[in-house]
C-alpha cells in the first residue's frame, strides 16, 4: 500500500531552525528570570517543539507551558513534541506579557524573556545578556522597557549625528545671519 502525504502537511509540522535560548548560570543564585529565548515566530505550535527539544536534554521534560495572549496570536491548548504532549496555558492579568513560564515534573519551573521574533540581533544579543545576569531582580518587561528606551536615545543620538554632519548649527547659523543681512540692506 502506498500512502501520499501532502508536502504542506509536513512542513507545518516540523520544526523551525535550532532554538535562540540564553540561560542562566545554574550555579547562579536565584533570580526573577532563568533566561531568554527569542522565537523565530509567533506560532506557538511550531516554536515550543524547537525550544522543548533543546531543554528537556538538559533540563527535564517540559510538560507545561504558559504564556500571555498578548503577543501569541494563537494559543494552542496542546502541542506535540517528541514522545509526549506540552500543555499550553494563558494568564493574562497574572502573567508578565513578555515572559513564558516552562514546567517540568523532574526539575521545576523556568521563567524566561521572550524576546519578539522581529527584534534586531544585537537588541536581542544585549536582551539574552541581560536576562542571564545572576541573581537579576529585573522584570522580563522591565527589560524590555529599558531596551526600548536605550534604542530611542541610540535613535535620537543618530539623529543629532547626522544633522550635525549636514551642517547642524553652524548651518542653522549662517542660514540665519544670511537671512537677517538680506533683510538689513533692504
Amino acid at each position: 500500500m502506498t500512502a501520499t502525504i501532502e508536502p504542506t502537511i509536513i512542513k507545518e509540522h516540523l520544526p523551525s531552525a535550532s532554538a535562540r535560548l540564553s540561560l542562566a548560570p545554574t550555579s547562579s543564585g536565584p533570580g526573577l528570570l532563568d533566561g531568554a529565548w527569542w522565537p523565530r515566530s509567533r506560532d506557538l505550535l511550531r516554536e515550543i517543539p524547537t525550544l522543548t527539544g533543546v531543554l528537556d536534554a538538559c533540563w527535564g521534560r517540559i510538560t507545561r507551558v504558559t504564556v500571555n495572549p498578548a503577543h501569541w496570536p494563537v494559543i494552542p491548548r496542546k502541542v506535540p513534541v517528541a514522545g509526549h504532549t506540552v500543555h499550553v496555558g494563558w494568564f493574562a492579568d497574572e502573567q508578565d506579557p513578555n515572559k513564558v513560564i516552562l514546567l517540568s515534573y523532574t526539575v521545576g519551573r523556568l521563567d524566561l524573556l521572550v524576546i519578539p521574533p522581529e527584534t534586531e540581533p544585537a537588541a536581542a544579543a544585549r536582551l539574552m545578556a541581560a536576562a542571564t545576569v545572576p541573581g537579576g531582580i529585573r522584570t522580563a518587561s522591565g527589560l524590555m522597557a529599558d531596551e526600548a528606551m536605550s534604542h530611542d536615545a541610540a535613535e535620537a543620538r543618530g539623529r543629532e549625528e547626522g544633522w550635525e554632519t549636514d551642517g547642524g548649527a553652524a548651518a542653522a547659523a549662517g542660514a540665519a545671519i544670511g537671512i537677517l543681512s538680506s533683510a538689513l540692506r533692504r
